[in-house]
């Protein structure tokens, strides 16, 4: 796994599908896999997208959190909101899904270039305590993705029972002799 990083920026969204207004600290305690996608974005349809729905179907939704981001820099007028929640529909996509807000100096809208993405696909892993820890762009292999999420999610396993260890490295309620129920 790659060093760990700072926390990301908030995202600045213009508008939320398939869910209340939410942000990335409202996950804590989770891993988010943010995949970010253009709906006429070849790979995002054809990888990015079933990869996320994929990961939505296999990790549980209380480990693992799946975001999308709709972050348009090419073909603004054909990818409007009502564009998109069509898409949305049609690909059976019921996961949160953001829409990056435009940006009015340009044509890269602003998350995408708080977070210095490339393009899209793009995926983002954030660990349980918010810390960026992969930011990849284009195809993503999925086993590469599974195994680094399966790291996250023992990572905070491993910190889970260091937290519950005592002085004498005993698990707490645990001795040498046998575990009582608590």
């Amino acid at each position: 796994m790659p060093s760990f990083h700072p926390m990301l920026p908030p995202l600045q969204v213009q508008q939320w599908f398939n869910t209340t207004p939410l942000t990335l600290a409202d996950l804590h305690g989770r891993v988010i896999l943010l995949h970010v996608f253009q709906m006429l974005c070849p790979a995002c349809v054809s990888h990015g997208i079933p990869q996320a729905k994929q990961v939505r179907r296999l990790f549980p939704a209380d480990q693992v959190a799946v975001i999308g981001l709709h972050s348009v820099f090419e073909h603004h007028a054909a990818m409007q909101p009502d564009a998109l929640s069509a898409f949305l529909h049609e690909y059976r996509i019921d996961w949160p899904v953001a829409v990056d807000q435009p940006n009015p100096h340009g044509p890269i809208p602003l998350s995408m270039q708080a977070l210095h993405l490339q393009g899209t696909p793009s995926t983002l892993l954030i660990d349980r305590q918010g810390r960026l820890r992969l930011h990849h762009f284009g195809h993503l292999d999925d086993l590469q993705l599974g195994a680094q999420l399966g790291y996250l999610l023992q990572e905070a396993n491993v910190q889970q029972t260091a937290d519950a260890t005592d002085a004498h490295g005993h698990t707490q309620g645990c001795t040498p002799t046998g575990c009582k129920a608590p």
